[in-house]
């Protein structure tokens, strides 16, 4: 694992959310472009999709990469508009787009990025259904512990709220 190098001279603080379809990932992304403004950082918007169970035939895995890359791009630029319209539009952002295990790129993209300083996740508002990330994340997917922080925002949370907060 790479030393986090995000304070140092030349090199600017990330901010790593995951980015799905789900209601809490909003709270997520408020939160961390409201603390990479303060922070003069950046946000890293991280799309995983596991593999399907087909894979071993080359036209359904390409087809299946090609709607997944699609998905992941039009969640992006969805995402960026909500951020202009929240006021963040001067917060850069950066869009990672991996298949796998959602923890397992979560920890390999961290690992390569010396810049990520913090994964922001948001919470399900139902207190109910933690969520599959959140989960997984508690548990500890890490052998040596997870690498950087972990803020948890509640979904429930509005954008003032979460400007208020971050």
């Amino acid at each position: 694992m790479k030393p986090r190098r995000s304070s140092e001279p030349g090199h600017t603080r990330k901010f790593l959310i995951v980015v799905d379809d789900s209601q809490e990932v909003e709270a997520a992304l408020y939160y961390a472009a409201s603390r990479a403004q303060r922070a003069t950082g950046r946000i890293a918007m991280l799309y995983v999709f596991e593999p399907g169970e087909l894979q071993n035939w080359t036209g359904v895995r390409q087809v299946q990469l090609e709607e997944e890359t699609t998905k992941a791009k039009a969640l992006f630029r969805l995402f960026r508009r909500k951020l202009a319209n929240a006021e963040f539009e001067n917060v850069e952002t950066e869009d990672f787009i991996r298949e796998g295990r959602p923890a397992d790129e979560i920890l390999k993209l961290i690992a390569e990025d010396e810049d990520i300083a913090i994964l922001v996740v948001g919470a399900p508002a139902e207190p109910k259904e933690l969520g599959t990330l959140v989960s997984t994340l508690a548990a500890g997917s890490a052998p040596d512990g997870f690498p950087v922080p972990v803020t948890i925002v509640p979904g429930h949370l509005t954008l003032a709220d979460i400007k208020a907060l971050a």
